[in-house]
């Protein structure tokens, strides 16, 4: 199958090609860099040979769609985006600009092309709001109603999906992501707390917690993300799935769960709570379950322990499972 990776050379859009690329598909990346990194892309430029083709290409440019137009993928998986919720506040044109227009680019190449299908990355953290306590996990029938200009683009973007699926037959499946966290996850990035506290534990230094640390979140590992976004390449058609553990993770019982598989005691630090941000979240994952066959498999440490373990070896240059240099 020919596929197209939108924010390919991303945290999660590279671990996604690597899964493609090793189903045998060929991979066509778009990815302007901004976040994104072509050493995320290592492994998949050493395997994938002819099969994998990168286009350092701005979604927002019009170029975009007549790349789409000439490669004509069967499946696009749509994960470009601008992603960090500040900067939509700070910035809300801007944030509109890469989500909804650049989006806009995307449909508009896939419906020219004849593409079976786009399967987009959507925000389950921002989709609906914040939610009563007493309805959490959260279920995608509860209203979508976000709070930020990130979360509204991502809402449109659904909508769109809706009318272009009615309007022109291109069918699509909108992946409501928790918390993602995963090796390559960039530690600067306003999502990556695991990779921002993996990052201090590695190198001894204080961690910042924000507020009381009670606030919760859907932690849910990168691989297991990428094993929903395969099988909605052929499921679940027209729907808006979650993809999260439905278990709420408090940032203190995350940050105590990787101190344990570091083996170290960190010194805490609190700061002010962010304003906005939410102060409970998890994810219903049913439908998935039943329209994808799709579950978490992946716990809270072994993830951790993943996520640790590279953050060291990228700390000390040593391979920490062995006790060696990394290039030995």
């Amino acid at each position: 199958m020919r596929t197209m990776v939108t924010g390919g050379a991303g945290f999660i859009g590279s671990t996604l090609v690597d899964r493609l690329l090793a189903e045998g598909h060929d991979v066509d990346v778009v990815d302007d860099l901004s976040t994104g990194s072509l050493a995320n892309l290592a492994e998949a430029r050493a395997a994938g040979g002819r099969a994998l083709t990168i286009h350092h290409l701005d979604v927002r440019l019009p170029e975009t769609t007549d790349l789409i137009v000439r490669r004509r993928p069967e499946v696009i998986f749509h994960l470009a985006a601008q992603i960090d919720v500040r900067v939509s506040v700070a910035e809300p044109v801007f944030d509109a600009d890469v989500n909804v227009l650049g989006s806009l680019r995307v449909l508009e190449g896939a419906r020219a092309a004849g593409a079976d299908r786009v399967v987009f990355a959507a925000s389950g953290g921002t989709l609906y709001g914040e939610p009563d306590a007493s309805e959490l996990p959260v279920r995608e029938s509860h209203p979508h109603r976000p709070l930020s200009p990130y979360g509204v683009a991502k809402k449109a973007v659904i909508d769109y999906l809706v009318a272009y699926r009615e309007l022109y037959a291109l069918e699509f499946a909108a992946l409501a992501l928790g918390n993602v966290f995963g090796p390559r996850q960039d530690p600067h990035g306003e999502a990556g707390v695991v990779a921002i506290f993996a990052q201090a534990l590695a190198t001894d230094r204080p961690v910042t917690i924000f507020g009381d640390g009670e606030q919760t979140r859907d932690y849910v590992y990168v691989d297991d993300v990428v094993d929903a976004f395969a099988r909605a390449s052929t499921k679940g058609g027209g729907l808006v799935c979650n993809i999260g553990t439905g278990t709420e993770t408090s940032v203190n019982e995350l940050l105590r769960t990787m101190a344990g598989v570091a083996g170290v005691e960190p010194e805490v630090r609190h700061a002010p709570s962010r304003p906005g941000e939410l102060l409970r979240s998890a994810l219903d994952p049913t439908r998935a379950a039943i329209h994808l066959g799709w579950r978490p498999w992946t716990t809270l440490e072994e993830g951790c322990a993943k996520v640790v373990d590279e953050a060291s070896r990228r700390a000390h240059g040593t391979d920490v499972s062995k006790g060696r240099p990394a290039d030995a």
